[in-house]
């Protein structure tokens, strides 16, 4: 598949509403599609996946993967967030970037290795559903249900430069307790006041090791909620935290450190986020160096969250356009992913 035939299919795809959890129709579009290029599909639920024509168990396997899923349009759209149009170099559409562009630029690169014959590694490619609410019927299903996995490229908007690791996300519940009592008498312990001395260490505490490729685990408190009526000292306050976890900590080790140092109780929603890297000395590493990609830990998470082998995060786009309204990506840079995917494959398979 060429340039133009990738913009074509992008902008079909966006024309079709997938949000996560609601992606059968966009994934009846994929699945039509790569059937009228003789490829067979597998699907799992909103998944999609398909192996290359002359794929030998013998041989280790190569994941390319990226999401089918949006989330909704915000209210600040100007443009109908479903009909895609080329503008000044930019095709808008909600999704064009995250993750759209790297949806239909690996689905051509696919396509154009589909038929290669004697390659060191096989090819997989998928196609995940939930990935932006991290769902059970997304990667967590699929991962179950394909051959195993040696090394995954994932997808996403990096500007093309080639994230090596990725941090990993531990959200806690935290529920602080103290009295009930009218507030004209009350002279016991306050949930709120508790809880806002938790608040302060987590606001001031930094962990010791420093990754290199991902710098510090960071600690924000994103929400809070305590009391309703306003004479009445409240007997629990609950607060929320958001995490990223570096590759230097293990999420039990960050819950252990936690737990040490703060009153509240505890209840993490998860432990299976866990940070992806690749080693050093991979293959990838040293073609990213031939080909002058620059390389870099990414902050943001995606689904090699949920995969167990070594995996980098590359794609067309801007990950700051992610998530805004009038999202678009640019022609050039679809053009910049065709481009470099071949080549990072070109190198790995041959």
């Amino acid at each position: 598949m060429n340039l133009q035939n990738t913009i074509s299919f992008l902008q079909q795809m966006i024309q079709i509403p997938s949000l996560s959890k609601e992606e059968n129709l966009r994934g009846d579009f994929i699945e039509s599609f790569l059937k009228t290029k003789n490829i067979s599909v597998v699907r799992e639920k909103n998944n999609l996946w398909a192996k290359n024509k002359y794929f030998d168990n013998s041989k280790p396997t190569i994941l390319l993967n990226s999401h089918i899923d949006t989330v909704r349009p915000n209210g600040a759209y100007t443009r109908d967030p479903f009909n895609s149009e080329v503008i000044d170099n930019k095709l808008f559409g909600l999704g064009s970037n995250d993750a759209g562009a790297s949806v239909a630029t690996l689905l051509s690169t696919f396509v154009n290795w589909f038929e290669k014959e004697n390659c060191k590694y096989n090819l997989i490619f998928a196609l995940t559903a939930e990935e932006e609410i991290f769902g059970a019927n997304g990667m967590t299903l699929l991962i179950s249900k394909i051959p195993k996995i040696d090394f995954a490229i994932v997808g996403e908007p990096t500007s093309m430069k080639l994230a090596i690791a990725e941090k990993g996300l531990l959200v806690l519940d935290c529920i602080a307790k103290g009295d009930s009592g009218h507030a004209a008498h009350h002279k016991s312990k306050n949930s709120i006041l508790v809880a806002l001395k938790d608040i302060e260490w987590f606001s001031k505490f930094r962990f010791e090791k420093i990754s290199p490729s991902l710098g510090e685990v960071k600690m924000t408190v994103t929400s809070i909620e305590g009391g309703k009526e306003h004479n009445v000292v409240p007997v629990f306050c609950k607060f929320v935290v958001d995490i990223r976890v570096t590759d230097f900590y293990t999420h039990e080790e960050i819950l252990e450190i936690i737990k040490n140092n703060i009153s509240c109780e505890i209840i993490p929603r998860s432990l299976g986020l866990r940070p992806s890297s690749v080693e050093l000395n991979h293959p990838i590493i040293s073609i990213a160096q031939e080909l002058n990609i620059e390389t870099f830990g990414s902050p943001t998470m995606s689904d090699q969250a949920h995969l167990n082998c070594q995996s980098v995060k590359i794609g067309p786009g801007n990950t700051l356009r992610s998530h805004t309204a009038d999202e678009f990506v640019k022609i050039d840079e679809i053009e910049s992913g065709l481009k470099i995917y071949n080549l990072l494959l070109e190198r790995l398979l041959l």
